[in-house]
């Protein structure tokens, strides 16, 4: 078994690219109902992550919450090394581990290229036999 049979692929998660504004962001973690996203580059690789709590102390700090603001603000100032991602062969040991610390484990290819995430819930439905919900995936 191997990461790919935990992947959910790039072309069904929910992410930002570079350069997104704040309310872009928050438009989007609202709406999938996530507390963290992934943030790639214009090229397609990963850059790292925003969380609520990114978006939330940012605001605070900018002493402003007008829409204008908002949309001036860019999450490329608040991007996250915090979920480092795994390479597409990593071990399930190294996947496990990083489950441990990270809700979500982005995945690249050998050249950086996001190409999906693990989420705690498809390891942890995995092991202890559970079914995920419809939409979920856990070696589609």
């Amino acid at each position: 078994m191997n990461v790919a049979f935990f992947l959910i692929p790039k072309s069904r998660v929910a992410y930002l690219t570079e350069g997104s504004s704040f309310r872009q962001g928050m438009e989007k973690l609202h709406r999938y109902g996530y507390t963290a996203i992934p943030v790639i580059s214009r090229e397609g690789k990963y850059l790292g992550s925003v969380s609520e709590g990114d978006f939330l102390w940012n605001i605070m700090s900018m002493g402003s919450v007008n829409s204008r603001d908002l949309e001036a603000a860019r999450i490329d100032d608040i991007i996250s090394d915090r979920t480092p991602p795994v390479p597409v062969t990593a071990s399930i040991e190294g996947l496990m581990e990083r489950a441990l610390e990270q809700n979500f484990i982005p995945v690249v290819d050998d050249r950086d290229m996001f190409v999906g995430i693990v989420t705690r819930r498809s390891i942890l439905a995995y092991y202890t036999g559970r079914e995920l919900p419809a939409g979920d995936s856990c070696g589609a």
